[in-house]
C-alpha cells in the first residue's frame, strides 16, 4: 500500500490539496491510499473522488505517537506531531511503514502532502 496522507487549514481548496498532491507524488510510485485526521475526512473527500481513491482516517491519538521528520509548529501546536501530512501516511501505511516522500506544502501554503509505504511490499514499483 503507497498512501498519500495529508494536512490542511480550515478552507483548502481542492486546488491547494491538488498541487500538495503533485508536488509529494512526483518521482514515487502511484498511490493506492489517501489518508489524514478523522476530523479532517470531509474536507478531503472530494480529491478521493476525482482521483478514485480509498480514504482512510487517522485518530488525533495515533497522528500524536507518530515521530515526523518534518517538526512544523503549527502542527505541533494544533495536532502534537511534527507533520500532519507525514503522520497521516506513515499511521494510515501501518507499522513499519517508511516515508518515501517527506511533506510538500501547496504553493498557496494552504495544505500539505507527503507519501509513505507499507512495509509488507516486497518491492516497491517505480
Amino acid at each position: 500500500m503507497i498512501v498519500a496522507g495529508f494536512g490542511f487549514r480550515s478552507g483548502a481548496a481542492l486546488s491547494s490539496l491538488r498541487a500538495a498532491f503533485a508536488l509529494a507524488q512526483q518521482g514515487q510510485p502511484p498511490v493506492t491510499h489517501l489518508a489524514t485526521a478523522h476530523d479532517k475526512l470531509a474536507a478531503l473527500l472530494p480529491l478521493a473522488e476525482v482521483l478514485d481513491l480509498p480514504l482512510m482516517g487517522v485518530a488525533s491519538v495515533a497522528l500524536a505517537t507518530v515521530s515526523t521528520p518534518t517538526r512544523s509548529i503549527a502542527s505541533l501546536t494544533a495536532r502534537h506531531v511534527g507533520s500532519v501530512a507525514e503522520a497521516s501516511a506513515l499511521a494510515a501505511a501501518g507499522a513499519g511503514a517508511r516515508l518515501l516522500s517527506p511533506r510538500h506544502i501547496s504553493p498557496d501554503r494552504m495544505a500539505t502532502c507527503a507519501i509513505a509505504a507499507s512495509v509488507n511490499l516486497q518491492e516497491i514499483p517505480t
